[in-house]
């Protein structure tokens, strides 16, 4: 439990983005929080993924407990359809019990997590951890714009070129799980303006929901990308949690910030 409460996150309109990381080792605690479905997916995945998996959704279950005053174990969680298809499997989480107008977003990279927590609005948040850079340039045009490749293409300092490219990525990510579609995307059509600092206004329509996201770089330290979409109207604060501190400790992201 925690002493942030779902009233209060709707009445000051704030946006709480907690972040951890999930260790390797097995943990039967954490194991016992996780509904029927959540155990299948640690089965299906391989170590240490599957335990990371599940740290993170413990985690998940217990932050959304505090806010709503609840026990972890019986939350029900599951998702709202998915603005294009029938399929249940991408569109946006919800809690289903006990009946909320809390709205979260899970992104995990690696061993670490972020999850973004508002009331009765829908978000999006991404996370990325940085691999090789090598890697990086192979995969540029599954997801850049022609603009957002030409301003890649000119930048000659390397470590712009990798902060340019995670600001598209998880700006993009954030945007497409906000509005609930998810890995069937175009992302090429998601203009994020990397050469941009955040807060960006991005256009992104689909059958249900906003036309438009204000998207937030969010400052996690060295080698660390996140971004958070959410509504233009949104006013209140974003805020960065660190579970592991004693009560609720909230650092606030500032709006213009830039790496």
């Amino acid at each position: 439990m925690h002493d942030a409460s779902y009233r209060s996150l709707r009445e000051t309109d704030a946006v709480h983005v907690w972040r951890g990381d999930a260790p390797d080792h097995d943990d039967p605690a954490v194991f016992a929080l996780l509904s029927s479905d959540e155990r299948a997916a640690v089965a299906r995945r391989p170590a240490p993924v599957g335990t990371r998996y599940a740290h993170a959704h413990a985690a998940v279950r217990r932050i959304l407990a505090g806010y709503l005053d609840a026990d972890p174990r019986e939350l029900r969680l599951g998702r709202r359809p998915c603005p294009r298809c029938p399929n249940p499997a991408h569109g946006r989480p919800r809690v289903v019990f006990p009946r909320t107008g809390l709205d979260f977003n899970l992104s995990r990279s690696g061993a670490y997590w972020l999850l973004a927590v508002t009331a009765e609005r829908p978000i999006g948040v991404d996370l990325e951890i940085t691999r090789p850079h090598a890697d990086l340039w192979l995969t540029t045009s599954t997801f850049m714009s022609p603009a957002e490749l030409r301003h890649l293409a000119g930048l000659q300092d390397e470590a712009a070129r990798v902060a340019a490219y995670y600001r598209a990525w998880t700006r993009k990510e954030a945007v497409v799980k906000a509005d609930g579609v998810g890995v069937v995307a175009d992302l090429r059509t998601v203009e994020v303006g990397p050469h941009l600092p955040g807060p960006v206004p991005v256009r992104h329509i689909e059958s249900r929901g906003p036309q438009w996201w204000l998207v937030h770089d969010l400052p996690l330290g060295p080698g660390t990308y996140g971004a958070l979409a959410r509504e233009p109207e949104s006013t209140g604060p974003v805020l960065l949690v660190d579970p592991a501190a004693p009560g609720f400790t909230a650092i606030p992201v500032p709006s213009g910030t830039e790496r």
